[in-house]
Formats: C-alpha cells, structure tokens, sequence
C-alpha cells in the first residue's frame, strides 16, 4: 500500500473517530476532537494533490472544499452537533471507500 493512500485512510479513520466523538457528546469530548482536527489537518497539509490519481482527485479536492469549513465549526462548537458528526463519518466513508482507486 503506498503511503498516499495511507494518508488517506489515516484522513478518513480520523474523520469518523471525530464523527463518533461529536455523536457522543461534543462537549464532553471538546478536547479530543480539536486533538484529531489538527492531526487530520496536518495529514492533509503532508499530501501533494499531484500525487493523487485523477480518478481521486475531483473527491479529494470536494472534501478538501468542505474539510475547511467543517474543521472551523468543529473547532469554535458546530450549531447542530449531531449533523457536524454525520457530516464528518460520512466523509470518512467516501474517502475510505474511494481510497481504493488510488493504487
């Protein structure tokens, strides 16, 4: 496996654990999930977009359009807690299941 897609799996595990953080009380778990945000932010600011296939691009380029939004909520406290979780686990998935086109 090449350390490209490890990235991103490693983008994706993170962005789920902050979803099942958030889900299970964002207060409680403040901490921790400004933790992972910045780790993911650092995964992501560690790839080169030239490296990612074409066929991952368009994906990639769309999480990385809504990852800075999501990022700034999850840092100052998301209005609806539950639908930022959703938001992030769900785009943990995508980059899990989209993870495979990149060889």
């Amino acid at each position: 496996m090449t350390s490209t897609k490890l990235k991103i799996l490693d983008i994706a595990m993170n962005l789920n654990r902050v979803g099942n953080f958030a889900a299970d009380g964002y207060d409680i778990k403040q901490k921790r999930i400004k933790i992972f945000l910045n780790q993911t932010s650092e995964y992501i600011d560690s790839l080169s977009i030239k490296d990612l296939p074409d066929s991952f691009k368009r994906t990639y380029l769309n999480f990385l359009n809504q990852y800075k939004y999501l990022k700034k909520e999850g840092l100052s406290g998301p209005k609806n807690e539950l639908e930022w979780a959703e938001k992030m686990m769900t785009w943990g998935n995508i980059l899990t299941h989209r993870a495979n086109l990149i060889k």
